[in-house]
């Protein structure tokens, strides 16, 4: 078994994030991908309030819950408190008895320049492997050499959407059909999420 950790607030979860998560598991022949919403993310909640847990999940699983290669798990929100990706990797290894080898962590480029800051950062090196996707403007002059060296770079589709986008564009009632899966949007507009 061969997996990827796609963590998150997926808030909303949007059609980037399953172009990439699908992309990642093709690249790296990985049997699953497996979302795992944010109880408390250490480095945004400080900045701004994330919508609550039971709408995240539930727009989460209706995107994914018929497809066989992606896969739910509510880890972190059992855990509460602020999620440190270490316990979630070591807890997700220990779940599906794997080797560090076969389990993949996944995060953004822009995740990478502060990674040195995050809880136990050498220890997610050595109890998985770290795949980076790009995102814009991302230099790797900006990072320093012994990290590039044991993270891998994947060439992913350049998604430049962002969830604080989507919400602004349900707050002012702008166009989202190709933003969000079309079950995500009906949601928002029901439970009048973002200000809908």
């Amino acid at each position: 078994m061969k997996l990827c950790l796609f963590g998150g607030t997926f808030d909303p979860p949007h059609n980037a994030h399953f172009i990439i998560a699908e992309a990642i598991r093709e690249s790296l022949n990985l049997n699953k991908i497996v979302f795992i919403p944010a109880y408390n993310p250490p480095h945004k909640y400080e900045k701004k309030p994330v919508t609550s847990v039971e709408h995240r999940i539930a727009m989460l699983k209706l995107c994914i819950d018929d497809l066989p290669q992606f896969e739910f798990s509510d880890v972190e929100l059992k855990r509460k408190g602020v999620s440190y990706s270490i316990d979630t990797i070591i807890e997700m290894r220990q779940k599906h008895g794997i080797q560090s080898k076969d389990l993949h962590f996944l995060i953004g480029s822009d995740s990478l320049a502060e990674f040195k800051s995050w809880h136990r950062w050498e220890d997610i090196l050595k109890e998985s492997r770290v795949v980076v996707a790009r995102r814009p403007r991302f230099e790797k002059t900006d990072i320093d050499a012994d990290l590039l060296e044991q993270v891998i770079f994947l060439n992913l589709p350049r998604m430049e959407i962002s969830s604080t986008e989507i919400r602004e564009r349900f707050n002012t009632d702008s166009m989202t059909r190709f933003y969000v899966p079309e079950v995500v949007s009906e949601y928002i507009k029901k439970h009048k999420i973002y200000g809908s």
